[in-house]
């Protein structure tokens, strides 16, 4: 668990990147974090040490990665863990049997699989909605309802949740908001500043952004809830190692410089593929016919490089998938190479096909990771998997 001073969040976010939370090496001055690749430390005297007993407590480098992040996101406690579910896993460890959540619809599939599959066994109840209308979020609320579980823009129909209405609705009800910032990163949106209790990531994605590590970080205010969430991570232990940290933490220096150019890249392709295909066919926030374009604008900073199109059929999806070539179909996103993938047989297999069909997730959707390659690169990639289609 660490704690921000207030001044840290005096210097503009791409300031913060680089430098919150990190501190020259008292010992040699070198500049980067060092990676404290240890399992335990030794104490100074019986019932004395230096604030670190063994690794799965705390990691210097590991604090590090937790005070950049809780910085950009202005937060005052930040916790990395070993991966994007891991971290989910700890924060829904939180409640307990009987407890109930209200949870968006469209969610990336490993959230619903975890919800579902795993943790429905232990007595955590789950009700699904389409988090784009406040109303239904309320309308779902029981005396037992503990949580509202929102990703936003969602994945992989780019769907948002108006998180001050979302957050008042549950302020009023007594219960928290959680909330995956994975797509829009604390660059382009800070879902802590509209509202909500904790937002978390797969830092696995974008704040590394070269596709080199497997991480989550989760970041919040309340004082006695980090409490709660330190105990739990040193309880479960799904903390990453401190060399997984420092990826992460090298990652952050130039997320926002990144982010930029994955926003710059992914407004030039969206509109192109909207030419292209029509813009019916395309999903995307920062396009002026997406239904939600007037709230991505008002909540967030940017639009980056995340788009889904929709091809009609399954056989039209496999012709373009095999025959992009700067585009690599691969699951996740976030890096600085473009990806494509397929989400109804890749990132949500795990969601019963009734159910995907049920909020709008067809077989002939393809979703794109956009990369910080050239733009007219990429636009040539995608000219030449489409012809004829």
């Amino acid at each position: 668990m660490t704690r921000l001073h207030d001044d840290d969040l005096r210097f503009h976010i791409a300031t913060r990147a680089i430098h919150a939370g990190q501190h020259p090496d008292p010992v040699t001055g070198a500049i980067m974090t060092p990676i404290v690749q240890t399992s335990t430390y030794v104490h100074e005297e019986f019932g004395k040490h230096r604030g670190y007993e063994y690794a799965r407590g705390k990691n210097p480098t590991r604090e590090a990665l937790e005070r950049n992040v809780a910085a950009l996101e202005g937060g005052r406690h930040g916790f990395a863990f070993g991966s994007g579910m891991g971290c989910l896993t700890s924060i829904l460890l939180l409640f307990r049997s009987g407890d109930h959540l209200v949870v968006g619809e469209n969610v990336y599939g490993g959230t619903f699989r975890l919800l579902d599959k795993v943790l429905q066994q232990f007595g955590l109840a789950c009700t699904y909605v389409d988090a784009r209308d406040p109303q239904r979020i309320a309308d779902a609320m029981t005396p037992a309802t503990r949580a509202v579980l929102l990703e936003t823009p969602t994945n992989p129909l780019m769907r948002l949740t108006d998180l001050r209405a979302a957050s008042e609705v549950a302020r009023r009800k007594g219960a928290l908001v959680i909330v995956d910032n994975t797509f829009a990163t604390p660059i382009f949106q800070r879902p802590l500043e509209l509202g909500a209790d904790i937002v978390w990531h797969s830092s696995t994605k974008y704040l590394n952004g070269h596709s080199d590590m497997v991480g989550g970080v989760a970041v919040l205010n309340d004082d006695d809830l980090a409490t709660r969430l330190q105990f739990v991570l040193n309880a479960a232990g799904a903390v990453p190692g401190p060399f997984d940290a420092w990826l992460c933490l090298r990652g952050t220096k130039t997320l926002a410089v990144r982010m930029r150019a994955h926003d710059e890249n992914g407004r030039a392709i969206a509109a192109w593929l909207a030419d292209r295909l029509g813009e019916e066919q395309v999903i995307y926030p920062g396009l002026a016919s997406h239904p939600q374009h007037a709230l991505a604008a008002a909540q967030m900073r940017g639009f980056g490089g995340m788009i889904s199109i929709e091809l009609g059929t399954r056989d039209r999806v496999k012709t373009m998938l095999d025959r992009v070539r700067l585009f690599s179909l691969a699951e996740s996103l976030g890096g600085v190479e473009s990806l494509i993938s397929h989400p109804a047989s890749m990132t949500h297999a795990s969601v019963e096909a009734a159910r995907r069909a049920a909020f709008g997730l067809t077989d002939g959707l393809v979703r794109l990771s956009v990369g910080i390659e050239e733009v007219g690169d990429l636009i040539g990639d995608l000219e030449q998997a489409l012809a004829g289609l």
